[in-house]
C-alpha cells in the first residue's frame, strides 16, 4: 500500500457499513479520502452512482496523467449467484450489474492499453444494517439469518480493499475476489479470478 500514500480515494458509502470501514482503512493506510453517502434509493445507487463515479474517477485520471489508479467495485456474492431470499431479488439485479459493468470496464481500460485497474470484491454476508433494510417486515427472519450463517465484518472488507492492491502489485490480471467467511480459525477465503 506503500505506492497509494498521498494519492486520492473516492470511497461511496462512506457513512456506514463497508464504506466508512474502507475509508478508515485506507486513511489509515496513508491516503487522502474524499468520502460520499447517500439515504435515498440506496439500492438503486448500486448502477447508477456507480457508474457515474467510475466514469468521473476515469476521467479524472485520464485528465491528471494517472495511469496506474485502481478503481475497486465492492459487489456482492448476490452478484454471481441469486440466494433464495425474495427481499434481496432487486438487490441481487443490481448487484450482477456490478459485476458486468466491472468486467465491461476492465475491457475498456485494457483496449485504451490502460495501466489503470478495474477489481470486483465480491463478500458474503456482512454484519451491518443491509440485511435489517432489507427485511423490515420480518425482524425474526433476520436474526436466521446471521444465526444460520457466520457473517463478515465490515473491517474485513476494507482489509480486502488493501489486500487486493498488495495482490496487483504481484499479479496484474486479477480480476475479481470473493470474500466469504470460513472457519473460525480463519477469518476469510480468497479466490482470484485471472483474467487475460
Amino acid at each position: 500500500m506503500d505506492r497509494w500514500r498521498g494519492r486520492v480515494a473516492l470511497v461511496t458509502g462512506a457513512s456506514v457499513g463497508i464504506g466508512a470501514a474502507v475509508a478508515v482503512e485506507l486513511v489509515r493506510h496513508g491516503m487522502k479520502v474524499v468520502g460520499c453517502a447517500r439515504d435515498v434509493a440506496k439500492i438503486q445507487v448500486n448502477v447508477l452512482a456507480l457508474s457515474i463515479c467510475t466514469r468521473e474517477a476515469y476521467q479524472s485520471m485520464k485528465e491528471r496523467n494517472v495511469d496506474d489508479g485502481h478503481i475497486i467495485n465492492i459487489n456482492s456474492l448476490c452478484g454471481h449467484k441469486v440466494i433464495p431470499f425474495a427481499d434481496l431479488h432487486f438487490y441481487t439485479a443490481t448487484k450482477y450489474a456490478v459485476t458486468a459493468l466491472t468486467e465491461g470496464l476492465r475491457q475498456e481500460l485494457r483496449a485504451e492499453n490502460t495501466h489503470i485497474r478495474a477489481t470486483s470484491i465480491s463478500p458474503g454476508l456482512v454484519a451491518t444494517e443491509f440485511i435489517s433494510r432489507a427485511s423490515t417486515n420480518n425482524p425474526d427472519q433476520v436474526a436466521g439469518i446471521y444465526a444460520a450463517y457466520k457473517a463478515l465484518q465490515a473491517k474485513d472488507i476494507a482489509s480486502a480493499v488493501t489486500l487486493e492492491n498488495l495482490w496487483l502489485n504481484l499479479y496484474s490480471r486479477c480480476h475479481c475476489s470473493f470474500c466469504c467467511p470460513s472457519n473460525p480459525r480463519t477469518r476469510l477465503v480468497f479466490t482470484l479470478k485471472w483474467c487475460d
